[in-house]
């Protein structure tokens, strides 16, 4: 496939993530306190997909690990939220299916070629650990919030989850660097901003 399209589809992922950022951050901005509307998670859910898909394109493991484990978390925070009911059921059954049938039926003819992901070149072994390591970081912030959010039953993006996020989006951000990926550069640069804004606003709203 042609790089032009493969970061087509990068780029669309990540502006769906930022747009999911910037309507969080505004509807934050308004009430002066950090707040998780749907749009989050439906954008989130939509992004997680894509960059599922531009990691196989571009043959790394480490994004495509990291969006394997958050893909099912905004699902149950939609489902916490009650707006997951609300989707058509087709779609539901396509969200939660379409992942299954992308690692089964998807790669080499029906094969997962664990050789490929693990053996690029272009990725040296080191390299590919900081990448994962960089994901595992950034996806704990999810399994945190989750954890929280089973807790209190309600979706909701805490100080921790903030914290996470500022860790490993700086992890990333190396990687990409290092990697030159344009796509995850901008994402996370952008984020950064954001992550640390919504961190100010839950201490100031505690103090």
């Amino acid at each position: 496939m042609k790089d032009w399209i493969i970061y087509s589809i990068g780029f669309l992922a990540q502006i769906l993530f930022s747009s999911r950022l910037l309507i969080q951050w505004v509807t934050s901005e308004k009430q002066r306190k950090v707040i998780t509307p749907t749009t989050f998670w439906t954008l989130s859910l939509i992004a997680s997909f894509l960059l599922f898909i531009y990691g196989y394109l571009r043959l790394d493991f480490a994004i495509m690990f990291g969006q394997s484990l958050t893909y099912f978390i905004y699902i149950r925070n939609l489902q916490l939220q009650g707006q997951w009911e609300r989707f058509p059921r087709i779609m539901r059954i396509l969200l939660l299916v379409i992942p299954v049938l992308i690692v089964v039926f998807y790669y080499n003819n029906n094969k997962i070629d664990i050789e490929l992901l693990f053996k690029n070149e272009a990725i040296p072994t080191w390299l590919l650990i900081l990448g994962v390591l960089s994901q595992i970081t950034f996806t704990l912030r999810f399994i945190y919030q989750w954890l929280h959010a089973e807790k209190n039953k309600i979706s909701s993006l805490p100080m921790g989850f903030w914290v996470l996020s500022l860790v490993g989006a700086t992890m990333i951000l190396i990687y990409a660097i290092i990697r030159k990926d344009p796509v995850l550069f901008v994402g996370h640069l952008f984020g950064l901003v954001i992550y640390s804004r919504n961190a100010y606003l839950i201490r100031q709203d505690h103090d």
